[in-house]
């Protein structure tokens, strides 16, 4: 791992005609213009479309950099080391190692993180929520708009309880009055029965878990997590693409609730192609530690993710102690 460096966003300018202004953390320089962000480094620089740039930056500070890589693009990303963070350029792409021109800065997680969020909070507007599916929100195309003053950030909700109980952690859009999603209105949303034996009433439960996600006013971000030790299961609705390439650090196990998702499987290190995968309601499949996936869901769907959050799992896996896949077949 590279030296960490004590650094702190600085604001270096701001566009006159636009009205966004371009930060520096480190040796990478962030700016944006109508269409794109720009990302620049002493060997080099790159371009890629703000929607695409502010859904995956959004994501990896709510996410807390989650577990291994977070891709941006082939190019640009960040990983996680669980207290510091590598911001990286071209550091997994053939192409640009071998020109010379891949980049590597680690910094503190808090760094990181106040970074993402001032670039976030200058580059978004009002109408546009980086965390809704595009037919569910506006646009962040053009010059600045009026300052956003609702939250920008949804990070992890642990459930205290189980669901519905008393005492229990209410999925945050059922709070703010959200309904069901127009595209889960054909889903059966009745309430299970339950019949106690005598002298165990009150002790037993249980809820429609597709009642539940269907009222999730985000996409491709935890409507609520339950954690027990270092398990974690999260339910989570997703629409259109996942806005990042996640490389794994670890095993990682999806669980298809209702419709379908096209996986793109890729090797995580050199990004060539090892795969696809198309889970339709009812597939289990693990992704492996040593790959890069992006999921495409043509329809909003529900899906399960169950995730090992043992401390330093990640270098059991680095070294080579444990396989990268869950179950050896040969």
């Amino acid at each position: 791992m590279s030296n960490v460096l004590e650094a702190k966003v600085a604001k270096v300018g701001t566009d006159e005609v636009t009205g966004y202004s371009s930060y520096q953390l480190g040796s990478f320089t962030f700016r944006r213009d109508e269409y794109f962000a720009h990302v620049s480094w002493p060997k080099g620089s790159h371009i890629m479309e703000v929607d695409r740039f502010l859904r995956a930056m959004v994501r990896d500070i709510g996410w807390g950099f989650f577990y291994g890589w977070i891709f941006f693009d082939d190019i640009f990303g960040t990983t996680n080391h669980y207290g510091t963070v590598d911001i990286f350029a071209g550091s997994y792409d053939r192409g640009c190692k071998e020109a010379g021109i891949d980049f590597l800065e680690t910094f503190k997680a808090e760094a990181v993180s106040e970074a993402f969020e001032t670039i976030s909070r200058d580059w978004i507007s009002e109408g546009y929520d980086p965390l809704n599916a595009p037919l569910e929100t506006g646009t962040p195309i053009g010059p600045k708009g009026k300052e956003r003053t609702d939250p920008l950030l949804r990070a992890f909700i642990a459930a205290e309880r189980m669901l519905g109980l008393e005492g229990d952690t209410p999925l945050r859009s059922e709070g703010a009055g959200q309904g069901i999603n127009r595209a889960f209105a054909d889903l059966e949303m009745s309430e299970p029965d339950i019949e106690c034996e005598p002298g165990f009433e009150g002790q037993l439960h249980a809820i429609n878990l597709f009642d539940h996600i269907a009222r999730s006013d985000v996409t491709w971000n935890p409507s609520i997590s339950a954690v027990t030790r270092a398990n974690i299961c999260c339910v989570t609705s997703e629409e259109h693409m996942l806005p990042v390439i996640h490389g794994n650090d670890r095993n990682e196990w999806f669980i298809q609730l209702t419709d379908e998702i096209h996986w793109n499987i890729a090797d995580k290190e050199s990004g060539a192609p090892r795969g696809r995968v198309v889970m339709k309601a009812g597939d289990v499949c693990a992704m492996p530690a040593d790959i890069r996936h992006q999921g495409f869901s043509p329809k909003r769907s529900m899906l399960m993710v169950m995730e090992n959050g043992t401390p330093d799992l990640e270098k059991r896996y680095a070294s080579g102690e444990l396989k990268p896949y869950p179950v050896d077949f040969g």
